[in-house]
């Protein structure tokens, strides 16, 4: 079982030269442009009728060599994502809040062959977060896939009855932790042949529902963030794009909406192809929000 800290032991602290090394690729993010042709590599993607859109055909994947960071990795969709990506070859840095059932993830990823890194990362704790660049940077040297699942539901209840802390921290997980995440991963990413990234929204992003007030300003506010990166990769080999996946058989959907029967719902290993879609190599697609129903209809798939 391979575990990364980022407060990590004396022999694996971050040295002055490190931290300068990544400071100094943090000042060039912003001017770096790469670009990379891979050899072609089909999978479903929502838009593949579309002009310029990839052609639905299956093709196997490999990841092999890439290295993928998946936060909310613990269970639900962010844990099926985390496995797909195994399966296909890539070495998974797996976070969550708490180590018990990453290491029941971690069994299972082994146990199918793959491989995968331990970070206990509570998102809360900024200071933490604005470590994991050059922690990763020190291990690995760069970061392939960084797919942002985690996230709170936070209360359901008219905007005036929550509170202040409430408030604050849905926007803290959902949205300032994953603005964190971006600064500190996008060097990273950078210096990946082309790196990918993809964000969860939700269809309460539209700020068309009563009650989802948090949820909804969080999620509305993580599209934003991850148009504005995409934007201003437009130019670069890293890609940008955003999952909406609707209702999906998780522990978040059953607190919110106690009385469905999770029957109907798709498994978060139905969604996890999406993610591994918008990962792959030869992807153009660029600050697009994906619905997975759309993507299932047109791919076939649940």
């Amino acid at each position: 079982m391979c575990r990364l800290s980022v407060y990590p032991p004396k022999a694996l602290s971050v040295s002055i030269a490190v931290a300068v090394e990544y400071a100094r690729m943090t000042i060039r993010a912003g001017r770096i442009v790469m670009r990379w042709c891979g050899d072609p590599v089909r999978f479903p993607i929502a838009g593949a009728a579309e002009e310029g859109s990839m052609a639905t055909t299956v093709q196997p994947l490999d990841f092999t060599g890439k290295v993928a960071l998946v936060t909310g990795a613990s269970r639900g969709i962010g844990r099926a994502v985390a496995k797909a990506l195994a399966a296909e070859g890539a070495h998974v840095v797996i976070t969550a809040r708490t180590a018990g059932a990453l290491e029941e993830l971690d069994d299972d990823i082994h146990a199918a062959g793959g491989t995968a890194t331990l970070l206990t990362l509570d998102l809360s704790k900024f200071d933490r977060i604005d470590q994991l660049g050059p922690t990763l940077f020190q291990r690995w040297g760069k970061l392939d896939i960084f797919v942002a699942t985690a996230g709170v539901l936070g209360p359901l209840s008219p905007l005036g009855h929550v509170s202040a802390d409430a408030w604050q921290n849905v926007m803290d997980i959902n949205l300032n932790a994953n603005w964190r995440l971006v600064r500190t991963l996008i060097p990273l990413l950078q210096r990946s042949k082309g790196g990918r990234a993809v964000f969860v929204s939700s269809g309460v992003a539209a700020g068309d529902k009563a009650y989802w007030g948090p949820y909804a300003v969080s999620k509305a506010g993580v599209e934003a963030l991850a148009r504005t990166l995409a934007a201003e990769a437009d130019d670069s080999g890293l890609r940008v794009n955003i999952v909406s996946p609707g209702p999906v058989r998780t522990q978040m959907r059953a607190k919110a909406f106690p009385g469905e029967d999770p029957a109907t719902l798709p498994l978060p290993e139905d969604v996890a192809p999406l993610f591994v879609s918008l990962c792959l190599p030869d992807l153009t697609d660029n600050g697009r929000t994906i619905s997975y129903r759309e993507w299932s209809m047109k791919s076939g798939a649940r």
